[in-house]
Parts: structure tokens; sequence; C-alpha cells
């Protein structure tokens, strides 16, 4: 999708919503993506933003903490059935669990900017999103979105020191010790 068509996306102005909450992870470090989830195209019901650093959690990804308030908020029954007349808007490609965690949760509508190359659970590298699963229905992805701009945040996070990251460990000492010589 070009971003002449993103712009005319009905979504387009949710996944702005979105931007926001990637751009609010950007300040405090986080991997700069966000996400919402929209009832009926009319009402942000849920959002989210990536929280592994701050919360010292891997799986605090975006869509992992959107799901998690709505699980807060009302009972399985109630929140299964406001997802499936849902959209999730998010800023880069879901990752594998995310994918799988959004079709358990009973979405079925996922609208993302840019493809996650890495981990990308809606196609890029595994195709969570329309495996056959028993019981559960596919997830619907649309992509490109407002994708150049998410990607761009992407980059500016990468190009940045990520003063969180942990420092590289030094694998020379144990290259050498593995070395073994034969007589």
């Amino acid at each position: 999708m070009t971003t002449a068509d993103a712009q005319v996306h009905p979504g387009h102005r949710w996944m702005l919503e979105a931007l926001k909450h990637a751009r609010s992870a950007l300040d405090k470090q986080e991997v700069p993506i966000g996400c919402v989830i929209v009832h009926n195209d009319s009402k942000i019901i849920a959002f989210g933003q990536n929280e592994p650093v701050r919360l010292q959690n891997a799986t605090r990804h975006a869509e992992m903490c959107a799901l998690d308030s709505l699980f807060a908020e009302y009972d399985l029954t109630t929140t299964r059935q406001l997802l499936s007349e849902s959209v999730l808007y998010v800023t880069c490609e879901p990752c594998m669990m995310c994918a799988g965690a959004l079709r358990l949760s009973g979405m079925t509508q996922v609208v993302y900017g840019c493809s996650n190359d890495r981990f990308g659970g809606c196609g890029s590298v595994l195709n969570i999103a329309e495996d056959v699963m028993p019981g559960l229905l596919p997830l619907q992805c649309t992509s490109g979105v407002e994708g150049e701009e998410a990607m761009r945040l992407l980059k500016t996070f990468y190009m940045n020191t990520n003063t969180n990251a942990p420092q590289p460990k030094d694998k020379s000492k144990k290259k050498k010790n593995a070395v073994v010589t034969s007589d």
C-alpha cells in the first residue's frame, strides 16, 4: 500500500492514534510500537504501547498491554464479543506471540503500518494470522497504513543509542578456551 493509499484508508485516523502511543514509547526509550483497539469504527476501547524495558518483561508488547486492559475491565464473554466487533490498529506487524494471542482472544481484524521482517506473525516470517487452528477464525490483516512513519520511528530508535539494551558479551575468551588441539 502506498502512502497515498494509506491516507484514504478508512482507518487512517485510528492509525494516527496508534502512532501517538508509539511516540510515547519512544520518549520512554522503548521500541516505538503503539496500538489502539477500535470498536465498531467509532470508539477506542483499549490502547497499548511497548513496555518491556520499564516492566522488565519481554512479553509486554503493545498488543498484549491493550488486551490486558480489556480483560481487566470486562469478563471473558464480554471481552471476546467486543474484540470480535473491533479492529486493532498497530504501528508494526504483530509478532508471532501477539498474532497468536490476538486470535486466541477473538480478534479478527488487524491493520498495521510496517512489516516486521524479524518476528512478523502476519506473513512476513510466519503466518500465524491465517494458519489453520481449529475453532479459531483467521486474522484479516491489512498492511501499509502509515507504514513509512512507523518505520521512521523504529529507525530513530535503533539509530540512537539504546541505553537500556544489554551490553554485548565478549565471546572471544570463550572461543579461545574452546579451541582443542590434538596430539
